[in-house]
């Protein structure tokens, strides 16, 4: 890494998966700070890499990365990356400024995991010291972190309801928006169509972008809109949506997303009528 990066008391994070490593007694609190970097010493065979951080490209972000067969020590604790969302988000911010060192290191532990051998001749990759990206040692190729975009999408009509769905993949009474993946010659305004009515049979109009987020689970961009019911009937596409209905202020489903995600922030924006 370039010699004028500053590197701060030789702190890192340490990953395994999507989750962090921390000792089981680590408070909650101080998961922003990272680990003394002397704790890599039970990790011999992790991944160690060092990147530029996005919010302060003077210092770096350092990172270890352990194979997900790894078995741990009983000083060690996985927590999930998304619970750290939300304890930035007890802190009252309504940015997400505070975790994006996390949530970039997150994506790129993984992205090297499942970069590491050449996509066009198989070799073994290597790296450029002080750069992000891999080169394919044989035959040049270079390879970027993978980003995949993704649209979620605040849905409101005329009576001054949203419109949240249950996933197949939601904890039981979890509620939350309408999201998907950008296909491939789609611009995110088509995705955002597309998504609705494939998910929940019903057209938008007035599509507007919001807000986006980093979202490494493994390596999305969360793109956020918000959209006004236009026609159709609200149904359930059975597939990835079991069931899907208008909420009121009211009225809230039982369990919404998590805070600290865009989802959440969505739905505050709605509730205050800043949406």
């Amino acid at each position: 890494m370039a010699g004028e990066r500053q590197v701060l008391d030789d702190r890192a994070y340490f990953f395994k998966d999507d989750a962090l490593l921390l000792p089981r007694d680590f408070p909650g609190s101080l998961i922003k700070a990272g680990l003394p970097e002397n704790l890599s010493r039970e990790y011999a065979n992790a991944d160690f890499f060092q990147i530029p951080s996005l919010d302060d490209p003077s210092s770096v972000i350092r990172a270890f990365s352990v194979s997900g067969e790894t078995e741990l020590s009983g000083y060690w604790k996985e927590v999930p990356v998304r619970q750290a969302l939300a304890v930035f988000a007890a802190e009252g911010s309504e940015s997400f400024n505070g975790i994006n060192d996390i949530m970039r290191a997150c994506h790129i532990a993984q992205w090297r995991r499942d970069s590491r051998f050449c996509g066009t001749c198989g070799t073994e990759n290597g790296g450029i010291e002080g750069e992000i990206h891999r080169l394919c040692p044989k035959c040049g190729r270079m390879e970027f972190p993978r980003i995949c975009p993704a649209v979620i999408i605040a849905i409101t009509d005329s009576e001054n309801r949203i419109l949240l769905a249950h996933n197949k993949r939601f904890k039981t009474g979890v509620y939350s928006h309408i999201s998907g993946y950008s296909e491939a010659g789609e611009t995110l305004e088509s995705t955002v169509s597309r998504e609705i009515r494939e998910e929940v049979n019903i057209e938008v109009t007035d599509i507007e972008y919001v807000k986006s987020q980093p979202w490494p689970f493994p390596n999305s961009l969360m793109v956020g809109f918000k959209a006004r019911y236009l026609s159709g009937t609200v149904k359930a596409d059975g597939i990835e949506i079991e069931d899907a209905k208008w909420f009121t202020r009211d009225n809230m489903p039982p369990q919404l997303p998590q805070e600290g995600s865009l989802s959440r922030y969505f739905i505050k924006r709605w509730m205050d009528g800043s949406l």
